[in-house]
């Protein structure tokens, strides 16, 4: 199976472009970037063939794209891909706008291609667990999570709000509700939200509180700050606090490492020896288009978890709750 990267803007693009040119089913054969610089940087690291123009990777004997192009461009692409009658798998969120989430669902549909969005954290050992545990009835009736996505604050395109949507809440709560919604099957009813810009200078929110009552009453907390400094041994965390009628649940998503001592350079750093989630992902993808099957993650959960962040930015706008509207 043949597929293509359409942008390296966002830094998840290297990943899955390794786990794609090792995977024995499948071959990175195509790149386009509208930075030619990076693009041809990876076509080289990656033994593939950059395109100057996306129209003219669009057209070549290609069966999938994944797009990795900032978020305010991720409904051009996908639509462009869609005409092309591409498979596609584009990176979180699925769009800025929930109008565009809808067009390009749409398209997608009507082009009939599959439209997978990019949701590793579902793929996460401890996470899949976490899921079977609650399914099992063995905690009774959760009555609450308290959840983090806490990051380092990326830079560059992700805290220019018209490329980006926003800053952290745009970036991290989607993580979070999208495992919740999976583990559960269900959905927001309402969101309290409040931001700020408290750690870096920049234009976009960099921390907030978000409080959210799920249809089946549920409540669930959110922190999906930028807050882990530049000397953290990693990017950032996923954990959750899962409190049942029968018992207590906690979750460290990624504690399944090691600690790398780096005298050389200077810097501590964790080695994960679980599950690679971005491997697990990317797999899921290429056998839902070998098989033909509907997507694990469709654009309808990326539809779902943007409706969540624009309820939190609205409620953050007139403190006050907001009721989720689903479109």
């Amino acid at each position: 199976m043949k597929i293509g990267v359409i942008s390296f803007a966002h830094l998840h693009a290297y990943a899955y472009a390794d786990v794609v040119a090792n995977h024995p089913n499948a071959e990175l054969t195509a790149i386009w970037d509208d930075d030619a610089t990076r693009g041809q940087e990876a076509a080289a690291q990656f033994n593939a063939h950059f395109y100057q123009d996306l129209d003219t990777l669009l057209t070549q004997d290609i069966d999938a794209v994944i797009v990795c192009s900032e978020n305010a461009r991720h409904k051009e692409h996908v639509l462009k891909a869609a005409q092309q009658k591409k498979h596609i798998l584009c990176e979180k969120p699925i769009a800025t706008e929930v109008a565009d989430a809808l067009e390009m669902i749409q398209a997608c549909e009507d082009h009939s291609v599959t439209l997978q969005v990019a949701y590793p954290v579902r793929f996460i050992p401890a996470i899949r667990e976490t899921k079977d545990i609650i399914q099992s009835g063995e905690m009774g009736e959760i009555i609450a999570v308290n959840a983090t996505n806490h990051g380092q604050m990326p830079g560059g395109w992700f805290v220019e709000k018209e490329l980006s949507g926003g800053g952290s809440a745009t970036d991290h709560i989607v993580h979070i509700m999208d495992a919740l919604r999976w583990m559960f099957q269900d959905e927001a009813k309402s969101v309290y939200a409040e931001f700020d810009t408290r750690f870096y200078d920049i234009a976009v929110e960099d921390c907030g509180s978000v409080l959210l009552e799920m249809e089946s009453g549920m409540v669930v907390s959110i922190d999906p700050s930028w807050s882990r400094p530049n000397v953290y041994p990693t990017w950032g965390n996923v954990t959750m606090k899962l409190i049942g009628t029968e018992g207590t649940l906690y979750v460290d998503a990624f504690k399944q490492h090691a600690l790398y001592y780096n005298d050389k350079e200077g810097k501590l750093s964790e080695q994960p020896w679980a599950d690679d989630m971005n491997e697990q992902l990317i797999s899921d993808f290429i056998d839902c288009v070998k098989t033909g099957r509907k997507p694990s993650i469709s654009g309808v959960d990326g539809l779902r978890t943007l409706e969540v962040v624009k309820g939190a930015y609205a409620s953050n706008d007139i403190k006050k709750p907001v009721q989720i509207e689903h479109t």
